[in-house]
């Protein structure tokens, strides 16, 4: 279930044209946030 998570995560903010930086910035989370849920070591 995680790496399902994280490919969407990864797939949905590549097709917005977003850096990670980018997406955390846009829902008020750290880059590194999104870092690990795309490497699906982190949901929270």
């Amino acid at each position: 279930m995680e790496q399902i998570f994280a490919n969407n995560i990864k797939r949905l903010r590549k097709n917005a044209d977003l850096t990670q930086e980018e997406l955390a910035r846009a829902i008020g989370m750290s880059a590194q946030s999104v870092s690990k849920w795309e490497c699906g070591v982190s949901q929270t």
